[in-house]
This record gives C-alpha cells, structure tokens and sequence, in this order.
C-alpha cells in the first residue's frame, strides 16, 4: 500500500483493489480535517469527545473526496465483537444503522460508502470484484479472537454464492507488536478458540505477551479460504506512527479515529 491523495485526504490505498476498478478504498491517516488537538485533524469518530460537528465535517471532507455524500457513508456503533450488519436493499434508512451495535458492513449496493473506525484495532476490507461485493470489518482482539473475518468472507462469499478465492483483502495500518501487549486472559481467549496465538505473539515477560493482531488477521483469511496472493497488509504501526495515525493506547484513550473505507462504484 501507498499513501495517494484524493481530494483534501490522504489515505492508504490497497492496491490490487484499486487495480480492479470496482471500488474505492483506503485507510485514512489523521491529516486534512477541521477537528482541533488531541484530535487534530481528521477525527472521523463519533465516539470521542471530540465536537460532533466537527467529525460530521470530517465525514463530509472524506465522502466529497470520493464523490459522494456524507448521508452515504454508512457506519455502525462498534462494541468489539463479530456481528455483521448486511445490506443488501437500495436506499436505506442510513441514520438507523448508525445506532446498530456490530463490527462489520456487507454489502452489493453501488454509492454506499461503507466504514469502520479504529485507533489501535485491525481494519480489514474485503472485496469480490466477480460478483461486486464489499465489506468493512472491524476487528479488535476480542472480534479477532471470535473469527469476524472469517464471518466477514463467508458472507460476501455467500451473497451470491461466490467463491472465497476471488476475494481481495486488505488488512490495514492497526498498533504492531511492537507496542502491543497482552495478558494471559488474552491468550486463553485465543487459545480457547483454536487461533494461532503462539505463532503470533511473543513472550514479553511473565504472563505477558506481544501480539501481532495483523498476522493474526491475515491467517484468518488464509483458512476462510481467500487466497495468499490476494491478501495485502501494512506493516505501519499506529503507536510508533504519531505523525500519521491516532492511537488510543499511545495516546490514553484521549485521541482520534482513522477510517478503513470501501464502496462500490456505479
């Protein structure tokens, strides 16, 4: 991925599926926004305390950049689990969805912008360019642990009955091992469930441990059956890159929202 411009933003762009033509999709940085600090500048969460008109400029700055408007760009209140909101209808009641509780957004319907927002978590978008299908996944450890991207394949593949190796993924800037520790409840979380914890964390001291929750994600779609060769990560830390990215572990929960984004164009 590189950083590009659209508009006033600059975003990470996946490649591949810039390279299909489908969609437009990117994970946005902290830069080109109104909100002022600790939320400087593009602070596109409605979860913090920074002044909700602010972020709904915020929106409104990132929808125009791709051509659309920010009654259209749909997101969820996200509670760090692996439910699933599908859209599948036109026209839909786009405030309501705003009030759901889940962590992900599937749909096939063209002009809908689609997102999660994080500041430490995994931001994984999927899209099958054969059968025009996207998704926003929001996967924290907990969401991680409980398989959203696995549930996130399975249903793009499954709205037209697609096939999982024609979905292209992209596992987007999140906190890197580095910087981020957990605990033994984390690890019997992981353990629990049969995820590859050991492979993807190392011991940092007694109990605890740092792990790699984009690796972690990236075998996730390995075993729903994406391809390797469609699957596209970053390696940018979130807490190591102050200059680009908002962290709520960095920063004491006293921070902003970036933007993983994906829609599908007309």
């Amino acid at each position: 991925m590189k950083i590009t411009k659209s508009g006033k933003i600059h975003y990470l762009e996946p490649k591949q599926m810039a390279d299909s033509g489908v969609s437009v999709q990117g994970f946005t940085t902290r830069h080109e926004g109104v909100s002022r600090p600790p939320y400087n500048s593009l602070n596109l969460g409605l979860s913090t305390l920074d002044s909700p008109h602010n972020v709904e400029g915020n929106r409104s700055i990132l929808a125009r950049a791709f051509g659309t408007r920010v009654e259209k760009l749909v997101t969820v209140t996200q509670v760090h689990g692996s439910d699933l909101l599908l859209l599948d209808q036109p026209n839909p009641d786009f405030a309501h969805f705003q009030r759901l509780e889940c962590d992900g957004i599937v749909t096939n319907q063209t002009g809908i912008m689609i997102g999660v927002c994080t500041a430490d978590c995994v931001p994984v978008l999927l899209l099958d360019p054969v059968r025009r299908v996207i998704a926003a996944l929001h996967a924290g450890w907990k969401g991680t642990a409980e398989g959203i991207v696995r549930k996130g394949v399975e249903a793009v593949a499954g709205m037209f009955d697609g096939d999982p190796a024609d979905i292209l993924a992209a596992v987007g800037p999140a906190i890197g091992p580095c910087c981020y520790e957990v605990d033994q409840a984390v690890a019997n979380a992981f353990r629990e469930v049969g995820n590859d914890f050991d492979a993807c964390a190392g011991q940092a001291g007694e109990g605890r441990w740092r792990l790699d929750l984009v690796e972690m994600n990236r075998r996730q779609l390995l075993r729903a059956g994406v391809d390797e060769r469609n699957i596209e990560t970053t390696r940018l830390c979130v807490s190591c890159e102050k200059d680009l990215f908002f962290s709520y572990r960095r920063d004491k929960g006293e921070t902003g929202r970036q933007m993983g984004f994906i829609m599908l164009k007309r």
